[in-house]
């Protein structure tokens, strides 16, 4: 089954269990909110020829119709055991002008691919210049079989195709429909913030692909949820790991990697942009991780304001001069907190909205389970 319509969200989220968040969400508490920004997915569920739980995740900064519009951007990694690709141009050039798009680790050729082809057809223009996709991945090994070549171009072009604002799917949808997170199945999740001065009102919105985390370090809100859940975790307790690889290796509790896009339409600088990106971090370790050796953890931070600004394409002539407005320095600190605290809620309504899932030779894993966050909390 290709599900390319799943753009509502799935009910509840985080906070409809009752765990306290800080600030203001925006809208739809969705990187949507933020204006422009379109999301859509491709979702592979099958089970013949090869067994498939795998997708596409595709964001467009600026929506379809200015697909090609450069956007100031930072890039920050906290683990490199991951691939973003365009990563090169956005540290030489503060920016860059195609879609977004996140699927899994064997599936980053392909859904390049698919890209080039959208841009072309969507963005001649653009296309006939040079073309370097932001394509990120996490690993789905354990549910999806990886080497199977399920994700193809078109699969690309599908969700790129769908993308819209408004709501957005979580849990086991696009590239998330595959991982697991802190030991439960995990995925796409999404959260925002307003970030208000004056008479000024900004939002900060981050979407994720979890896909990291041991179950013993799982933190809701402060509470060690993970070590205390009675879910079954068989990707950390089996040995699947050592029947996949013939050897004694056993499968590293908290490998994995997660794959964190934050957007504002607040005006800032590449230098600040990179900056908000380097506060993901401790969104992801409200929730408990502290960063494994093999999780990829790659974080691009994006703003939609100052269209028309960081031109690069190849006018020749005279020497342009471009002028950016901006966020002072001094008055940042406002979204930095935006970025931590959308974060961790977009890591919760991942694994909120996540659904036991069995996949290729019978693995199975396990939702966060809901009653037990209630109970949690019912007395906060």
């Amino acid at each position: 089954m290709n599900d390319l319509t799943r753009t509502t969200p799935a009910a509840p989220r985080a906070r409809d269990l009752g765990i306290p968040f800080d600030g203001e969400p925006g809208r739809w508490n969705a990187i949507t909110d933020v204006p422009g920004v379109e999301v859509g997915f491709t979702t592979i569920v099958e089970d013949t020829p090869a067994v498939a739980r795998t997708g596409v995740t595709a964001i467009l900064p600026r929506g379809r119709h200015a697909a090609g519009v450069p956007c100031a951007a930072g890039i920050s990694v906290l683990n490199g055991n991951g691939e973003l690709t365009g990563r090169s141009w956005i540290e030489e050039a503060g920016q860059f002008q195609t879609p977004i798009a996140i699927t899994n680790s064997h599936a980053v050729g392909a859904v390049h691919r698919g890209v080039d082809v959208w841009l072309a057809q969507n963005d001649p223009v653009t296309a006939a210049q040079w073309m370097l996709p932001v394509v990120g991945e996490t690993w789905d090994g354990y549910l999806n079989e990886i080497n199977a070549d399920t994700v193809r171009p078109e699969h690309a072009i599908a969700a790129l195709d769908a993308a819209t604002t408004g709501p957005v799917a979580e849990g086991g949808v696009g590239g998330g429909t595959g991982m697991n997170c802190y030991g439960f199945t995990g995925g796409t999740g999404t959260a925002s913030r307003m970030v208000r001065s004056g008479s000024n009102a900004w939002t900060v919105g981050v979407l994720l692909q979890a896909n990291f985390g041991s179950r013993a370090e799982l933190r809701v809100a402060g509470r060690p949820l993970g070590p205390r859940s009675k879910a079954p975790n068989p990707m950390e307790t089996t040995d699947w790991f050592e029947r996949d690889t013939g050897t004694a290796a056993r499968a590293t509790a908290g490998a994995g990697s997660v794959i964190v896009v934050v957007a504002t339409d607040a005006p800032l600088l590449p230098g600040q942009c990179e900056a908000l990106a380097r506060r993901v971090p401790l969104g992801l370790a409200r929730t408990g991780t502290t960063g494994s050796h093999f999780s990829g953890d790659i974080f691009l931070a994006f703003s939609t304001a100052n269209r028309g600004g960081l031109s690069s394409r190849m006018t020749g002539g005279d020497i342009a001069v471009e002028h950016l407005e901006h966020v002072a320095w001094g008055s940042i600190d406002p979204f930095f907190a935006a970025v931590v605290e959308a974060t961790e809620e977009a890591v919760l309504n991942a694994l909120v909205a996540a659904r036991d899932t069995v996949g290729r030779d019978g693995h199975a894993s396990y939702a966060l389970p809901h009653e037990e966050v209630r109970q949690a909390f019912a007395s906060a």
